[in-house]
């Protein structure tokens, strides 16, 4: 049953630090529900809803939508950098060229930030192919994602084997905006997640929602995790066959509407059962906001 537990926390700062930073005590952190089998009921209008998200990203690719396969390296290159600046990865446009360069070949002179939104171009580029085109995407295949974003960070690869927070104190997640599940808990959750996308039990949208909103919840790494997420919701879309041709620039719509974005996250972490009334609505909530970013344009105009 999905809900907040209580944990203790023994801090393991350095002692020549500031007392603020070697707090210890009671901390609360979130347990999610499994997805495979999750017994989900939507109700009339958001029913209505994801159906017209649908029908809107299937039009992409329809008949009129043919020109996407001639630009679909351009909204690969859009979504990887919308992705990367919502966790505040931005550097300027020349940075990013050069980055691409220097996948091919030797070039000097390219900044951290620009290299790691050319890794995330590599991380959709694989969520989006090599994932699509696995028989059964794996817990393997999710770390690989990961790998890809931090070649060079390898302390970060894996599984985490740490209990990690968002925001707030390094030292402690007494000031978090967010408490994810302990350690333990990961590898079975990760196992569910990634039966879940091979499955079809919801809709395309509905289950990138969940795939995308879970995974964020899990929050399985140490780093990176808001770009795999993100990147994860193209790998549903296309093998569920919505997308075909190219991406969809979700992350576009979800960098503009950045409040509202966190927001749907949090109402997706009920507390109580599945089939309750606030999962219901939890959950209901979410898929509203993500439905309405799959199925509509950023609200002004992206700098690249």
């Amino acid at each position: 049953m999905a809900g907040w537990e209580n944990a203790d926390w023994e801090s393991g700062a350095d002692s020549g630090l500031p007392r603020r930073h070697r707090r210890t005590g009671p901390f609360r952190r979130y347990v999610p529900d499994l997805l495979e089998g999750h017994p989900l009921t939507l109700d009339n209008s958001l029913s209505l809803g994801v159906a017209d998200a649908e029908r809107a990203v299937r039009a992409l690719s329809g008949p009129g939508g043919a020109a996407l396969t001639a630009v679909s390296r351009f909204l690969l290159r859009s979504e990887a950098i919308a992705s990367s600046l919502i966790e505040g990865v931005a550097p300027s446009p020349q940075q990013v060229a050069l980055a691409e360069l220097g996948k091919h070949e030797s070039v000097r002179g390219i900044s951290e930030q620009a290299q790691l939104v050319a890794n995330n171009m590599t991380v959709v580029r694989r969520a989006s192919t090599d994932l699509v085109d696995a028989d059964l995407v794996t817990v393997e295949h999710i770390v690989g994602l990961h790998a890809a974003l931090l070649p060079d960070h390898p302390r970060h690869h894996g599984l985490r084997t740490v209990q990690n927070w968002i925001s707030g104190s390094q030292w402690h997640p007494f000031d978090a905006d967010f408490v994810p599940p302990e350690q333990g808990r990961v590898p079975a959750l990760m196992q569910d997640l990634a039966a879940y996308i091979n499955g079809a039990g919801h809709s395309p949208i509905v289950q990138a929602a969940l795939v995308h909103a879970q995974f964020e919840t899990i929050h399985p790494f140490t780093d990176g995790n808001g770009r795999v997420g993100r990147a994860l919701i193209h790998t549903v879309l296309t093998r569920r066959g919505l997308t075909p041709t190219a991406v969809l620039p979700v992350s576009l719509v979800l960098a503009t509407l950045r409040d509202t974005y966190v927001a749907g996250l949090v109402d997706y972490r009920y507390d109580g059962g599945a089939a309750g009334e606030a999962a219901r609505v939890g959950v209901g909530a979410w898929i509203e906001t993500f439905s309405r970013a799959a199925s509509s344009r950023p609200s002004s105009p992206h700098r690249w």
